[in-house]
């Protein structure tokens, strides 16, 4: 065999193990916002094998002692993903910057997670006004909404909160749903008294991408029973995520155009007002449209086609109904989630007069 053929192939073979397994984090840092003093806080990262062949994790090492991990032990399969949880005990106030070296055969360096947020004990001053009342907590929101929450974000939310009765109370939510934790301080809320309510979503844990709706329950003290006068209704929006190989692939992206993005509904002596609104596909590829849903009661859609070729229309029909919208807590929208990577998520608004 020719020796120059003898050498070169035996490069090659010493250079497969190196590239076969591939490492790749989709987001290698996560910001977890605001947490509770001493309230443990966890960021899953999403990674994948993208190699040819079975990958090892070696070994995950934390920036400090505050940090643990879990990663899986055993091979991980060729095109498989995977997560590595990283929990932060939160037991130092401020802000955090925490740091977990991923180690594997899949290369000779290691892969850095990022975990960043603040920890709080103190309630911040709070200006606003309570406009809410349940039992004798006063609220300054009923309703709380995830917006634009990609894969991996932990984002949240706080509710201000004062006793308005003559007793010490320990405020708390109940029925929250797997994806959703929540924090109060103070835990014991005396008369008079203000606190925060911090809730937090863990979009690991949202099965599906488009509107995700559920209502949690606040209660004074624990055991207090469920009723319709201490719902907190809770929505987020989760979106996909695209990945192109090139900025050509992306350039044939499908591409949505809407007629209008919010209609009114000026119901006058009607009880039932329709409209419609055109949606057009500009790009150079089918344009898909995966979930059409309403964020409120009083409304119903109806979508003419759910995948449109390049220069192709269709029609959304929208019916709204005066008695269940006047009943309606927050601003009635229509939501679309698409395949358009600039356009993944569209949203109609319904104005009501």
């Amino acid at each position: 065999m020719n020796k120059k053929i003898l050498l070169s192939s035996l490069l090659m073979l010493a250079m497969l193990p190196a590239s076969a397994q591939t490492l790749e984090v989709s987001k290698g840092e996560i910001d977890c916002g605001s947490v509770g003093y001493e309230v443990p806080i966890t960021a899953a990262f999403e990674l994948k094998n993208t190699g040819s062949k079975s990958l090892l994790i070696s070994d995950v090492k934390a920036s400090c002692g505050c940090l643990a991990v879990d990663y899986p032990h055993s091979a991980i399969p060729a095109g498989g993903d995977f997560n590595v949880n990283v929990t932060y005990d939160a037991r130092q106030l401020g802000h955090f910057y925490k740091t977990a070296a991923v180690y594997s055969n899949g290369s000779d360096q290691p892969i850095y997670l990022t975990m960043t947020g603040v920890v709080s004990a103190e309630v911040r001053d709070y200006t606003g006004t309570y406009d809410y009342t349940m039992g004798n907590i006063r609220l300054d929101k009923v309703d709380l909404e995830f917006d634009d929450v990609n894969r991996g974000d932990n984002p949240v939310q706080e509710i201000h909160i004062v006793n308005a009765g003559t007793k010490t109370c320990n405020p708390n939510l109940m029925h929250l749903p797997s994806y959703l934790t929540a924090t109060v301080t103070p835990s014991q809320l005396a008369p008079g008294r203000s606190g925060v309510i911090l809730v937090q979503l863990n979009s690991q844990l949202l099965r599906d991408y488009g509107l995700n709706k559920t209502s949690v329950y606040l209660a004074e003290n624990p055991g207090d029973k469920v009723s319709r006068e201490t719902e907190i209704g809770v929505s987020s929006v989760l979106l996909p995520a695209f990945t192109y190989a090139n900025e050509t692939e992306r350039a044939y992206a499908p591409k949505l155009e809407l007629s209008a993005d919010e209609i009114t509904f000026d119901f006058g002596s009607k009880s039932k007002l329709k409209d419609d609104i055109y949606i057009t596909n500009r790009g150079h590829s089918v344009l898909k449209i995966t979930s059409l849903q309403m964020f409120t009661d009083g409304l119903k859609v109806t979508l003419g086609k759910s995948e449109l070729k390049p220069g192709k229309d269709t029609k959304l029909k929208i019916t709204g109904y005066r008695k269940e919208l006047s009943k309606v807590r927050t601003q009635p929208r229509v939501l679309m989630i698409t395949n358009d990577p600039d356009h993944p998520k569209v949203v109609v608004k319904i104005n009501v007069k």
